[in-house]
């Protein structure tokens, strides 16, 4: 494979093709050190000329070198040491102000569309000038505010566990930024995707099992308790809303409805452990468009199988991820995971995946 060759299937996002051959793999190593200092270290560790090149022609150059794939790896793992190094020394008081955070909402904006949501809600909607600024100062920077926290507590956290991941000597990280590729297992490229036990998944279930949704059961018993809530909320408010108010309510038909419907998720949990591929079909059949890709992925599920509404408190639990992330990573010879055939909006698709479950149960 030419290096205009694994340039091309890296822009058309063909990363899968790339990962199936030596070279891709070499093209995909060399392409996440691909910051100028990044390669002038490897340049200058390995001796290779590059005369008088610019250091856009670099990386070509790189690729046609004689530099070994055991070369390439020692590199990049000394790279990653020198960063992780900086950052190992302040994990432990990053991990103790993540403890801060004590709920997790994105105040009802999100990323993909911060900018029209404003310019919907406040820009174009209002004419007066006294009401945009008390609309600002009492809606908006509440929700700017949540937003913000949300994404730093997800941006430290990934960083915290992929870390986990990259610190294990089975693996080889991806040390600048390269799509689609975190790390390189037993010399596999994979995408980390940290996640929970789908709502969408968990409704699907009951479906498949005759069952009536959560939340029609619950609005059910919560006007005959006569419990309150906001019917326009939204089902990824209202679910862990009602939930908590039957199951603090002493009535025993709000007990046996929690404890049914407790039972019915620690069940999907079960069988998702010993079959993942169909949860694992189902998070890449349910991807978005804007996110699409059929890439090799490794699925983090965590789950709190007592409350499972608090799971997104795990991110931050390193000395658990790191208990199951490394008993994975040990085991593991020389296959990984399994391949999966799924279907997204009329074809079929081939992939690598796996998941490791880190789920926290209490003793009762």
């Amino acid at each position: 494979m030419t290096f205009n060759q694994a340039s091309s299937l890296f822009k058309n996002d063909k990363i899968r093709e790339l990962s199936s051959t030596n070279e891709g793999k070499r093209y995909l190593k060399l392409r996440s050190l691909s910051r100028k200092d990044q390669m002038k270290y490897l340049i200058d560790k390995y001796s290779i000329n590059v005369e008088d090149a610019s250091s856009r022609e670099w990386l070509e150059i790189l690729y046609n070198s004689n530099l070994t794939a055991e070369s390439i790896d020692a590199a990049i793992v000394e790279l990653y040491n020198i960063e992780r190094n900086v950052r190992r020394t302040n994990e432990p008081n990053l991990i103790n102000e993540l403890y801060k955070i004590h709920s997790f909402e994105w105040g009802g904006l999100h990323q993909n569309s911060l900018e029209k949501t404003i310019v919907d809600n406040y820009v174009k909607k209002i004419t007066s000038y006294d009401l945009l600024n008390n609309a600002i100062e009492n809606d908006l920077l509440n929700s700017m505010r949540a937003y913000v926290l949300a994404s730093w507590y997800n941006h430290w956290t990934s960083i915290i566990i992929e870390d986990v991941f990259k610190d294990h000597e089975k693996v080889i990280p991806a040390v600048g930024l390269v799509k689609k590729v975190d790390f390189f297992i037993n010399d596999r490229p994979f995408d980390l995707k940290v996640t929970y036990l789908p709502e969408g998944y968990v409704k699907e279930y009951r479906k498949s099992k005759a069952l009536r949704p959560e939340l029609t059961l619950m609005k059910r018993t919560c006007r005959q308790l006569n419990i309150g809530f906001n019917l326009s909320a939204p089902d990824s408010f209202l679910i862990p809303d009602l939930w908590q108010k039957l199951d603090d309510h002493p009535d025993e038909i709000a007990t046996d409805l929690i404890a049914e419907l407790q039972v019915c998720r620690e069940t999907l949990l079960n069988e998702s452990i010993d079959n993942p591929e169909l949860l694992v079909r189902w998070l890449y059949e349910n991807q978005g468009v804007r996110r699409f890709d059929a890439s090799n992925r490794l699925f983090l599920v965590l789950v709190d199988n007592d409350r499972f509404f608090d799971s997104w408190k795990l991110k931050r639990a390193r000395p658990l991820i790191s208990e199951h992330v490394n008993t994975y990573l040990d085991a593991i010879q020389d296959n990984i995971g399994f391949q999966l055939n799924f279907n997204w909006e009329g074809e079929t698709y081939t992939t690598e995946s796996d998941v490791i479950f880190v789920v926290k149960q209490t003793q009762r």
